[in-house]
Formats: C-alpha cells, structure tokens, sequence
C-alpha cells in the first residue's frame, strides 16, 4: 500500500471521527443548517456549552463570515456564550476571525480503535443504567466528576451546569446506552455506547469514582463498551479525551490512536451584553 493511499486512508477516518463526534454532540438537542454552518441548540439548558454551538463551519468569505456571526447573535439570544466547533476542515479565514474577536481556544483529543481491543478486563460487573435509582445513582457520580473537573482547571463550579450535564445525558438515551461497573453491587463507575453513524460507534464520558480508582472499572467499561458498539454494527470506534488529562493514556496503551483535533472556541460574555 503506497503512502499516499494510507493518507487518504487516514484522512477520511479521521473526517468520519470527527463526524460521528459531531453527530454525538447533537443527540437530543435541536438541529438546523443555516449559513454555512450547521447549529445545535437547546433553549433549556442554555448554560451548557456542548448543547448550544455551531459547528461544521463552510463560510470562508467576510460577507460569509458576517452573516454566520449575525446569524448566531440571533439564535443564540438567550445563552451568555457562544462557541464553535473547529476542525482541519473549518475555512481558516473563520478561525482567525474567531481569534480576532477575541474566543478562547480548547482542544478535544480524537482517538479511534480500528483492530481489535488490546485489553484484559478484569472480571467486573457492568450492568446498564435502566432505572430512575439508576439514573439517581449516576447523577451522583456525575456530580463527582463535574466537582474534580472544576477543582482540576481551577474553576469556581457552578451547581446548576452539574444538574444540567446529568439532565442533558439523559437525553442522549436512547441511542446511547449509559453503563455502570460496579463492586459487590455498587456502582462506581460509569461510561456509554453509541452504535454511531455509517459504521462508526463512538464511546464517552468515562468516569470512576475517586476513591475506587486503579481496580480495573475503567479498563472493564472501555472493552464493554467497545464491544457494544461492535455488536451493534460499528467497525472503527471513537473516543474523544481531553489532552491536559490522564485518561487519553489509558486510551493509547489500549491502541486507540490519535486521528484528528477538535477545537471549542469560546467566547464568555459579559451580563451587560445578554438578552434579558
């Protein structure tokens, strides 16, 4: 196989990670293309970031630029931000008029597992997330993660974005299906799986619990999940990680394998400034 054709080979993975990553993102939310950009929006749960962008920028000329911002300024009224998805794909002309005005700039991780999984779990139980109890038992974990992810990048947390992240997962389900690893019937560990698009799945949001950790639950998820999506017609599967954390490590040594960056561009603004 010749070096160009395992470029476009690893090209066009890389565009269906990012797809799929996209398509994520998305679920049980609102969507619309307008302006050259597709938007995702959710009016009830106006401070979460992932839940209201604009990604899968086209525009590339000003007047393009222009319209999208304005655009943007009218749909997303009712937020105290905005942000956008960026990738390899984006204009550059977008991103640099995003640096103009002054976004901020935080990159996601895209891995992709396209062989079979190199992981030896340990005999763990998982079991899904069914029930109301269940979902109680993950929003407490949930909140757990959202409190270590503030104090990790020194932020003053906010106790309504943790409501909201746990509110905002449920709407994922189905198609996503959540999972717990548990020991001796508790669950302290959880993260899902996608069957995802055109034969891609994805897996997300992997978390154990503090005082749990190093005893295999992630590890047992990982190859769970994995082989979820698997079952249910997905070859190649994604994971998205945060590249200031520990876990894209864990993903590694599993061969998942760096395919692509995804770039949230923020902007916070100010109260004088929002809508009322």
């Amino acid at each position: 196989m010749t070096s160009a054709l395992i470029s476009l080979q690893n090209a066009e993975l890389a565009c269906k990670a990012l797809d799929v990553d996209a398509a994520n993102l998305a679920l049980g939310h609102e969507t619309f293309e307008a302006c050259g950009a597709s938007f995702v929006r959710n009016r009830t749960y106006p401070l979460i970031y992932d839940a209201n962008h604009v990604a899968q920028i086209r525009a590339s000329t000003p007047e393009e630029i222009d319209g999208l911002l304005a655009r943007v300024e009218r749909e997303y009224d009712y937020a105290a931000h905005r942000e956008f998805g960026v990738d390899f794909r984006t204009p550059p002309a977008f991103v640099a008029r995003l640096l103009l005005d002054g976004y901020e700039r935080r990159d996601s991780l895209v891995m992709v597992l396209d062989r079979d999984l190199d992981a030896r779990p340990s005999d763990i139980e998982i079991r899904p997330v069914q029930t109301e109890d269940d979902w109680r038992k993950y929003a407490a974990l949930k909140k757990l993660d959202w409190l270590e992810h503030e104090r990790r990048i020194k932020n003053s947390s906010e106790p309504a974005v943790g409501d909201a992240l746990y509110a905002v997962a449920r709407l994922t389900q189905p198609p996503v299906q959540y999972w717990f690893a548990c020991l001796k019937g508790r669950p302290l560990a959880y993260f899902n799986s996608w069957a995802g698009i055109d034969g891609v799945g994805q897996v997300e949001d992997l978390f154990t619990h503090p005082k749990f950790r190093h005893r295999g639950l992630a590890t047992a998820l990982i190859h769970h999940c994995v082989l979820e999506c698997r079952r249910n017609g997905a070859g190649p599967v994604v994971i998205v990680a945060d590249p200031t954390d520990t876990p894209k490590e864990i993903y590694a040594a599993m061969e998942f394998r760096p395919v692509a960056v995804y770039s949230h561009y923020l902007k916070r603004l100010p109260k004088a400034a929002r809508s009322p």
